[in-house]
């Protein structure tokens, strides 16, 4: 038997509390009602771990009026027992399993995917990915309002969700996502290098930038001075990722990089890229 959802909050996205809890024991009952209810979105983790995602997922199910929502509700109710990324993502994958096929999907996905809830919204990624019968233009396509999401849970889950095709193809995927990475919007950008990290957060490696890392060369190369700290970051991350399998081809990049960009952003970038060769070096 499902829980009884708690009663809807009455907000549209307005903040209960002026600051984000620091622990779960903070999180008040009106902002836990409305994170429910699905009317606010998260701040941080503190938030996004106590809101029971249970409740917000049947209360999604009834604001749909689902004609499956008891089987819908029964065969979530045994996911309880994953960890949060699995519950996030099984819930995701129930949603699509029960709506690919709805006459109504368009404005399904539409609602969902400017839904005010940020978990709803990583729901919708799992619908806009879910057919295996999609190709890479397509999934890069159906991902990339996500990429550009206001809030950083959404669009980390973007990313993820479309690496293992990325990394299945990385040859298309470097030429599909170099566009990116001159376009106007930071998180696009960002999405371009962090969806190809050789070693990703959270998710499987991609082998073949272990052994042939100038593949992402064209994507690199368009960010090496990139204004915008949250991309700098994420090119930082990357050569250094690579640099833990192949230190030179990374030092060899980063000292070009000092000749011929030696601005203030690509300075940031190439100190923290080396930053593992910097500690080998003092621990040897």
């Amino acid at each position: 038997m499902s829980k009884t959802p708690r009663p809807k909050a009455p907000l549209t996205g307005v903040l209960p509390t002026a600051k984000p809890a620091r622990r779960r024991s903070e999180v008040t009952p009106a902002t836990l009602a409305a994170l429910e209810a699905g009317t606010l979105a998260t701040r941080n983790l503190v938030e996004w771990l106590a809101l029971d995602l249970h409740r917000l997922f049947e209360n999604v199910l009834i604001d749909l009026k689902l004609d499956t929502h008891d089987a819908v509700i029964e065969e979530a109710e045994p996911l309880r027992e994953l960890g949060i990324m699995q519950r996030v993502n099984r819930l995701g994958s129930l949603l699509h399993q029960h709506l690919s096929d709805h006459p109504e999907l368009p404005g399904i996905m539409e609602k969902l995917s400017r839904h005010p809830s940020d978990t709803v919204r990583i729901w919708a990624i799992s619908l806009s990915q879910g057919s295996p019968r999609l190709i890479l233009r397509q999934r890069l396509a159906a991902i990339r309002p996500f990429a550009d999401d206001e809030h950083f849970g959404v669009r980390e889950c973007a990313w993820m969700a479309v690496r293992p095709a990325l990394v299945a193809d990385m040859h298309q995927a470097v030429t599909r996502l170099t566009p990116w990475a001159r376009d106007p919007a930071a998180n696009i950008r960002r999405f371009a290098i962090e969806a190809i990290r050789p070693c990703g957060v959270w998710c499987a490696h991609a082998p073949i930038l272990k052994t042939t890392p100038e593949l992402a060369l064209p994507v690199l190369e368009a960010l090496r001075g990139d204004k915008a700290r949250y991309v700098q970051l994420s090119v930082a991350n990357w050569l250094n990722d690579s640099s833990k399998s192949q230190p030179e081809f990374v030092t060899r990049l980063c000292q070009r990089w000092l000749k011929e960009s030696p601005t203030t952003e690509t300075k940031w970038i190439v100190h923290h890229a080396l930053r593992t060769l910097r500690k080998r070096e003092v621990g040897s």
